[in-house]
């Protein structure tokens, strides 16, 4: 039987993960791993950055690329549901302490409020966005699709998530929850009990838009990867021939992970950012959902089936920040 006490209203004034911004030390060869390879289009490019699109996304654009002298995250955004979520959660995050800044608008987008989760990480909030208009040539046949199948490279259809590595998985997870509604769908405890070494999270039905996971370096603030989805485990599979022909390093997979339960591509692009190619995972219609908490014994025995990840897995992230740990390749 559900219960029905005094359990707070769900919030949910988060849409969807927005867009991330991508810095990169080879910015030449990433942009081509992003168009070649992950089958995206250059739709702005400006005072050095390019903004790149798959073909499934709504929004003008779902990454942007810069010049960097090290890899990295600038930024991930998420859009909120209305002009007013975006006032409250502004309204909220000053009250909380993580007070931030106005960022203007930017192609199409914004304008967004700048802040700093618990670990270190830069976010952006931000309501207004420009939708694509596919032009000539790539408009496509069923009309309520956004835009022509493309079909090249590995054809990713959509931004589906991030992972970033944190000092405090619990302190970033409840800071999700407590201001923003986010849904935790799966953790994993430490092996001591006190603490987390992972959180799967989301802002819908979808298992998971953001993951946090154990930092094992002296870092602060770094990215895991990114993540875009394709539309079957037959085009992950394609993508690993794709990438093993293009001589991209390939980390894990093409395997099914555990948590969530997704078919996945790990890859570093040029710069060193490891990038995602996924398919799949679980979606979750109840609206009063309890996290799944693995034990660290449990999770150890890894159910189910899929390949062993490598140890630099859990290690390595951008920007390196301890070089001789992260086992580079």
């Amino acid at each position: 039987m559900t219960d029905h006490g005094e359990a707070a209203e769900p919030m949910n004034e988060l849409a969807h993960l927005g867009h991330g911004a991508l810095l990169t030390p080879t910015l030449d060869e990433t942009l081509s791993y992003f168009v070649d390879l992950l089958g995206m289009d250059v739709v702005e490019e400006s005072g050095g950055s390019y903004y790149l699109r798959a073909y499934g996304d709504y929004e003008r654009w779902t990454v942007r690329v810069t010049a960097a002298d090290r890899a990295g995250a600038e930024y991930v955004s998420w859009r909120t549901t209305s002009p007013q979520a975006l006032q409250r959660r502004v309204a909220w995050l000053e009250e909380h302490g993580y007070g931030g800044r106005w960022a203007g608008p930017e192609h199409g987008k914004g304008p967004a409020y700048e802040f700093e989760d618990p670990d270190g990480h830069t976010f952006r909030i931000y309501y207004e966005t420009e939708r694509y208009v596919a032009p000539e040539g790539k408009r496509p046949v069923i009309p309520v699709n956004v835009q022509a199948y493309a079909g090249r490279g590995a054809n990713v259809h959509h931004l589906d998530h991030v992972n970033l590595l944190a000092r405090d998985v619990r302190a970033c997870r409840r800071f999700w929850e407590e201001g923003f509604g986010l849904r935790t769908y799966e953790i994993i405890e430490r092996p001591d009990g006190d603490g987390e070494v992972g959180a799967w999270m989301s802002s819908s039905i979808q298992g998971h838009e953001l993951i946090y996971t154990q930092e094992n370096t002296s870092g602060s603030g770094r990215m895991h990867h990114f993540a875009y989805v394709v539309e079957s485990r037959e085009d992950v599979l394609r993508a690993a021939e794709i990438m093993a022909d293009a001589r991209i390093y390939i980390e894990a997979g093409p395997s099914r992970h555990t948590a969530i339960q997704g078919f996945y591509l790990y890859t570093r692009e040029p710069g060193g950012n490891r990038i995602e190619v996924a398919n799949g995972g679980y979606l979750v219609f109840a609206p009063d959902p309890k996290p799944y908490v693995w034990t660290a014994e449990e999770w150890a025995e890894k159910p189910g089936w899929g390949a062993r990840i490598p140890p630099e897995f859990h290690v390595y992230g951008t920007p390196v920040v301890d070089r001789e740990k992260e086992m580079l390749t």
